[in-house]
């Protein structure tokens, strides 16, 4: 009965908010502490707080709204000012904090209100404090003073971290003098103690940083913009100097993280009969993490060459700049790590939570599989282009190949359903990475010996089969807004070429077929930009012929199986009867939306729909490839050099920068893209329809003629009629011998003379930042549901559908 009376009350002080046309002081207490002295749960708060009513306060009495913000602030610093010794200042805490979380949406959603906290108010000064007779010009910002109670009341003894003091008796005193790092709340990164668990402490850290993650949306609520400056203010103060609590907070948070284990002591079925609160934690402290290591491709650059000073002190640098652009101390953390033992933590605790939804047990659903796995591969990214040195800890061994199958896995897995496209691409992005250090390639070199649940032809071979054969898997029988990301995977594909010592006959056969179909008349002259994938393709057999010919009679023999495909291609008809010809055969409705071969592509199966229902966020598109890497050549030491971009180059060529302007409007993401791209969609995505770009001779001769066909028909010319004169004078039909012929053959003296190895380095740009930045902010979106912080609000970063 008491627990709806407090309900009542609080939905009374609600309504009189709401209906007092006149406002109601701040000096009022009685009224507003009507909002805070009450237990009232973070879902009640939602329910009886709905969003009419606060955009009607807004609207009509924004007087009352915003002296709400500044009482409902204003406590929180008074409770993390004193440490929050009683039961009361515990629950006043909670519930600013809902009701913080609840109303900050809509603030940001409308413009004229997104200053409020960032302008000053009276009593607020620097230090923190609230004070009547503070000088104007020393105020705080609301905003600060909001973010730094949060960062106080994250390390509040008692409260969300174990005292170490039990018989202190000030509390305040302890607050004032304690040194936070003592209280990093896991075990892992710069921490070697492990505080015992506490149900309370996750539940009350939890709630903190869901209003911390309110705090930095705002992003949401801004136009998506290109602009390399542009900064979330709330994360940038959070992160700056201004913020004492930042280093134990950073380590708080990914420790937390990878130091987590949904398994715990593998009790069949613990997750039905037992709540985890850890979980929560883990998840909100993943997402607070992702969202503060945002950072620009530039400043990111400069905090990984700092972080190769080790001696490099980051105090003295940051409280120069002062608050008008403070470096951003997480992504300058993240970077300085550099001790081997805290990168072995971070990776194993990353792969272990990225193959738990793999784990396959004798018990259906008996172990807890976790949700936030594109988190994970956000954070994962992170790590990888902010701290170089933790990239090249991940390469040096076969580690990499634990992140490598999930990966793969949750690529076979989204591929079909358009509500997950961003998933793939984040996926594809990883590997772009991954692949431009030559460590990756001879890695995926290793045996794959694990049976992981993928609906894949069954093949007995290495890491890298399990690769090409996921591609291939991607690209035939994947949701048609997959079509943007099939340079990226192509381009993978080719800068692992080179290493790959024995390629199975299941993935020779799979990359044949590939070419197969992109090498069509009718598909080649659909789109300016198609037989870019035939040159892809085209390097990758030359990088195997050239540099790993002994070891991969497969591929040799699946060559001279299909030589009437390099044939065909070499003898391209450029006349404008032959184009018009092939065109007449697309109209006529040979093409496949879904395919990319006129037929349907062996094992491949229908996209499928989204479950009805199903939310999906919008993205902003992809860059075309040459945007997103940058050509490296492998000298004869081994060493990376720079090559600089030639028209010569197949991929460089004038026809891609054609290219590259469709690629930067196409769709690409999870979702429909915003309607000012409504009119360039996908490349791929109609190929049947009629494009203003028509195909000419001209054009067509200008890229057959470089074709690098060479190698392959040299190869033919020397091994097709060596093969029919054993076949004839044997008489072998079976093809295991012919494999052992060609496994004792050799070519050396007989190819043209080994090309330089091309290497495409991802490189970041303005536009997959951009990309990012979407889709990050489009998984927090979606996965926080309970509460819904913003859902029904107006946000511009991306659009939301069902379908």
């Amino acid at each position: 009965m008491g627990n709806s009376d407090t309900k009542l009350n609080f939905r009374k002080a609600v309504i009189q908010l709401t209906t007092k046309t006149q406002p109601v002081e701040a000096s009022d207490d009685a009224f507003w502490d009507q909002f805070w002295a009450s237990t009232i749960s973070v879902q009640d708060v939602f329910a009886l707080v709905p969003a009419a009513e606060i955009r009607a306060v807004r609207e009509e009495s924004p007087s009352n709204l915003a002296t709400l913000c500044f009482k409902a602030v204003e406590r929180l610093v008074q409770c993390a000012d004193s440490g929050c010794p009683s039961e009361k200042e515990r629950q006043i805490v909670m519930n600013c904090t809902r009701l913080l979380t609840r109303i900050l949406p809509y603030i940001f959603e409308d413009a004229d209100w997104r200053g409020f906290f960032w302008s000053t108010i009276p009593g607020a000064s620097r230090g923190g404090c609230l004070d009547e007779d503070v000088d104007e010009n020393e105020a705080r910002p609301l905003a600060e003073s909001l973010l730094l109670a949060i960062a106080d009341l994250l390390f509040c003894p008692d409260f969300t971290v174990q005292s170490h003091k039990k018989n202190s008796t000030d509390p305040a005193e302890e607050i004032r003098s304690m040194d936070s790092c003592e209280y990093i709340w896991e075990a892992g990164v710069g921490f070697a103690q492990s505080p015992p668990l506490n149900y309370v402490h996750d539940l009350n850290r939890t709630e903190l940083l869901k209003l911390l993650l309110t705090c930095f949306s705002e992003a949401m609520y801004l136009p998506p913009s290109s602009e390399s400056k542009v900064i979330n203010p709330w994360v940038a103060f959070f992160c700056s100097a201004e913020n004492r609590h930042t280093l134990p907070l950073f380590t708080s948070l990914l420790n937390v993280v990878c130091g987590y284990d949904p398994v715990g002591y593998g009790i069949p079925y613990n997750h039905l009969l037992f709540s985890d609160s850890h979980e929560q934690l883990v998840e909100q402290a993943l997402q607070i993490l992702v969202v503060a290591l945002e950072h620009e491709a530039g400043s990111a650059a400069s905090a990984a060459l700092q972080a190769l000073d080790a001696s490099a002190s980051p105090s003295a640098e940051e409280e120069e700049k002062g608050p008008a652009g403070p470096e951003n101390l997480f992504v300058n953390y993240l970077s300085r790590i550099h001790r081997e033992e805290d990168f072995s933590f971070i990776l194993r605790g990353l792969t272990q939570l990225l193959n738990n939804p793999l784990v396959q047990t004798y018990l259906p659903r008996s172990t807890k599989k976790i949700h936030f796995h594109q988190e994970l591969l956000i954070l994962f990214w992170k790590f990888c282009d902010f701290n170089k040195k933790f990239l090249f800890f991940v390469l040096k061994s076969s580690d990499v190949l634990e992140m490598l199958v999930p990966i793969l896995f949750y690529l076979n897995d989204a591929r079909a359903d358009q509500s997950r496209v961003g998933l793939v691409h984040i996926g594809v992005f990883i590997l772009l990475l991954l692949s431009g250090e030559r460590n990756f390639g001879v890695r995926l070199n290793k045996p794959y010996t694990l049976r992981v649940p993928m609906d894949i032809p069954v093949f007995t071979g290495t890491h890298a089969d399990l690769l090409i054969v996921i591609f291939h898997k991607v690209i035939t029988s994947g949701h048609q807004r997959l079509h943007p990301l099939f340079d990226c995977l192509l381009t993978v594909i080719v800068n692992i070429s080179p290493y790959l010592k024995s390629l199975s006959m299941v993935a020779a056969n799979k990359l044949l077929h590939l070419l197969e179909a992109f090498s069509t008349p009718w598909f080649l002259l659909s789109a300016p930009q198609h037989h870019h994938l035939v040159f892809f393709l085209l390097e990758v057999f030359n990088n195997i012929i050239q540099y790993q010919f002994d070891g991969n009679s497969n591929l040799v023999y699946s060559i001279i199986r299909k030589r009437t495909v390099f044939h065909q291609l070499a003898n391209l008809p450029t006349d404008k009867a032959s184009i018009q010809s092939a065109l007449q055969k697309k109209k006529s409705g040979i093409s496949r939306v879904n395919s990319a071969d006129g037929e349907a592509m062996e094992d491949s199966r229908p996209a499928a729909p989204s479950e009805p229902g199903t939310l999906k966020a919008s993205l902003e598109a992809t860059p075309g490839i040459d945007k997103i890497t940058e050509k490296s050549q492998v000298s004869k030491d081994g060493t990376m050099v720079a090559v600089p971009h030639s028209p010569q180059s197949p991929c460089d060529s004038s026809a891609i920068n054609g290219a590259s302007d469709t690629e930067s409007n196409s769709e690409s993401g999870p979702e429909a893209h915003r309607s000012r791209a409504d009119t360039s969609r996908s490349r791929m995505s109609s190929v049947s329809s009629v494009s203003v770009w028509s195909p000419s001779p001209d054009w067509l001769l200008s890229w057959k003629t470089r074709l690098p066909l060479q190698t392959i028909m040299r190869l033919l010319q020397v091994l097709v009629p060596q093969v029919e004169k054993i076949c004839i004078d044997k008489g072998l039909t079976d093809e295991s011998e012919i494999l052992q012929f060609l496994q004792h053959g050799t070519l050396v003296g007989l190819l043209p003379v080994p090309h330089p190895i091309l290497i495409r380095k991802y490189q970041a740009n303005a536009g997959t930042a951009m990309w990012f930045r979407t889709y990050m902010w489009g998984v927090i979106y979606l996965r926080n549901v309970d509460p819904p912080i913003w859902y029904d609000t107006d946000i511009r970063l991306f659009e939301i559908q069902r379908i």
